[in-house]
């Protein structure tokens, strides 16, 4: 596996896990308004590498299709939101600003629910990854191995908070700071699988690649509006997350101007 690949592949998992390590390092709860604009500033790096690394390269490689162009992207955008909607009604889970659990009904504790939530929107940013590696790795003109990597530091960066909101928060309902570790970095597992099954599908459906790009760009957008926006405008001085969501939004926009 040549070297760019893994670390594309690596990059938003070690993200993860060394968000989960600052457990070892914080003792108590994460501020609310802290938890605010680091899901904000989560939501904006999604969003960004959506437009940005997804969708636009996808109309840009069906530019043949003159005024059908978009056709591409925006069905594929229209799967990948509905293929979340449908996990997202299947994969038990509890939000970390919700009581009530969502999904299938099991039996699981809060620590491994709270896991899930993570698990489920990694899904699609792993999805999003595996295929503009794909897209590199079969010499598209739209894609470059800087564009790739810049994907994979974007996800890797607003994956840093995003496994500190679970470890920390566990830890300090009274978790072991060792497990509270474990269940952050695990939650970040799902990315690299995602992006494997990603970019095998895309090597079966190479031509079908602007509609695999359109599928991830649906997905993480779905996470973004159903989960990150929400949880970065509840409770007071909300616009600490609408903030960080443009801190987010800048940094992806300029990893992909500067790495291109």
């Amino acid at each position: 596996m040549p070297a760019e690949l893994a670390e594309g592949i690596l990059l938003p998992f070690f993200g993860t896990a060394l968000g989960a390590a600052s457990v070892f390092i914080l003792r108590g709860a994460l501020h609310g308004r802290v938890l605010r604009a680091l899901t904000g500033f989560a939501a904006g790096v999604m969003t960004a590498a959506a437009v940005w690394s997804l969708l636009i390269p996808a109309m840009e490689q069906a530019s043949h299709m003159g005024r059908w162009a978009f056709f591409p992207a925006a069905s594929g955008f229209w799967l990948g939101g509905l293929f979340l909607l449908a996990l997202d009604r299947t994969i038990p889970h509890l939000h970390r600003a919700g009581n009530a659990p969502e999904g299938a009904r099991v039996r699981l504790g809060r620590a491994a629910m709270l896991a899930l939530a993570v698990v489920l929107h990694n899904i699609p940013e792993g999805m999003a990854v595996g295929v503009v590696l794909a897209g590199w790795m079969a010499g598209e003109e739209t894609i470059s191995v800087t564009g790739a990597l810049a994907l994979s530091i974007g996800i890797a960066a607003q994956n840093f908070p995003e496994g500190a909101i679970i470890s920390i928060p566990l830890a300090s309902e009274g978790m072991s700071r060792p497990r509270a570790f474990l269940y952050g970095a695990l939650s970040g597992a799902a990315e690299p699988l995602a992006a494997l099954l990603a970019m095998w599908a895309a090597g079966f459906f190479l031509p079908a690649l602007p509609y695999l790009l359109g599928f991830a760009a649906g997905a993480m957008l779905y996470v973004v509006v159903e989960e990150l926006i929400p949880e970065a405008s509840a409770g007071e001085h909300s616009n600490t997350g609408t903030l960080f969501f443009s801190v987010g939004f800048t940094l992806m926009l300029a990893l992909d101007a500067a790495l291109k």
